[in-house]
């Protein structure tokens, strides 16, 4: 269970003192620049997540093939949609026994049950997955939330936090945020939920079946359960490395005979080379949000504040800011004040 909120508490009564504790493990926020970073910290190589914004089909087919998904919703402690299996010991699957843990314990699931040439999951991730093998659920969520650098990684995304926010003892009110994984394991669909006892078994895929195509009703579904005013959904898409498979593609055009014509050939490669330009540039960018995320701003915020008050500037700001937040309530003193 995890929220991209700070102010937000998850199910698993999450603390807000970040993740200054041995064993505290922080809030995730839901962005695919921060779970693809987290993939390269792990030492898994050739994978990468792309943000899905839409569910037509057409907004799945350009990132294929896509290992896995990834959704982000609000927590409902429902019944599971399907079978809970419990005598699958060739799917990895973990309990989720540590707090904020979900997002990576989606990630990581999704990545221990791939076998795809574009990916290597590297050492920690393979060491893992092989001492766990023979482990139960239970034992493995413990082996995971004791693997110090899968942590580490995890809490290098902790937002600094200037005041301890007491948790509320009234839960109601609370919007309680959780991540699950999907992805197709041996002709069948299922769901992996770290607070469930077992994988979900959602359904059969045909032989000739797209997985997504089957998936994409039940998430629909899941976001239909929900107010017409709810959005906090996220969904995103495991997938292999864009930029690799692209510069593939490239060298395959060069060194192979193509039944283009080579005017056609020429400007497939163009087109190639400039989507290659455009994941440099998206990895460059992530790697500067990812840096802005981690810095912290608030030695500088408190600076300022004080600055502000020395010179007798905080009060005038402070007032402005409430006259922007309230434009109903500035309108009608306004009014009251014309004559009449």
């Amino acid at each position: 269970m995890d929220t991209d909120n700070p102010g937000q508490a998850t199910v698993e009564a999450v603390t807000t003192k970040g993740a200054t504790a041995a064993n505290n493990w922080c809030l995730i926020e839901s962005d695919p620049g921060v779970f693809t970073e987290m993939i390269s910290g792990f030492g898994c190589t050739g994978a990468q997540v792309e943000e899905i914004w839409s569910m037509n089909a057409d907004a799945f087919r350009h990132l294929e093939p896509i290992h896995g998904l990834i959704f982000l919703f609000k927590w409902l402690d429902n019944m599971p949609a399907g079978r809970v299996v419990t005598d699958r010991s060739d799917i990895f699957f973990a309990r989720q026994v540590v707090t904020n843990a979900c997002a990576t314990q989606a990630l990581i699931s999704l990545l221990l049950n791939l076998q795809h040439e574009d990916i290597d999951l590297g050492q920690t991730l393979s060491e893992l997955k092989i001492f766990c093998q023979d482990l139960c659920p239970e034992c493995r969520g413990q082996c995971l939330a004791k693997e110090e650098k899968i942590r580490k990684v995890h809490n290098s995304f902790a937002r600094p936090q200037l005041f301890v926010v007491e948790d509320s003892a009234d839960s109601e009110d609370v919007d309680c945020y959780h991540f699950v994984g999907f992805m197709p394991i041996k002709g069948k669909l299922y769901e992996l939920d770290g607070m469930k006892e077992g994988p979900i078994e959602l359904g059969e895929i045909g032989q000739q079946q797209n997985w997504l195509d089957v998936v994409r009703p039940i998430i629909e579904g899941r976001m239909e359960r929900y107010s017409g005013g709810e959005i906090h959904f996220n969904l995103m898409a495991l997938v292999s490395d864009r930029q690799r498979c692209y510069e593939r593609q490239i060298q395959m055009l060069v060194e192979l005979a193509s039944p283009l014509s080579y005017a056609d050939c020429q400007a497939e490669i163009a087109t190639l080379i400039s989507f290659v330009k455009l994941e440099k540039e998206k990895k460059r960018r992530y790697r500067k949000e990812n840096i802005r995320r981690r810095h912290n701003y608030l030695p500088f915020i408190v600076e300022l504040l004080k600055q502000l008050g020395e010179t007798g500037q905080l009060l005038a700001i402070c007032d402005k800011a409430k006259d922007r937040s309230c434009p109903s309530k500035s309108n009608k003193d306004t009014m009251d004040q014309q004559p009449q």
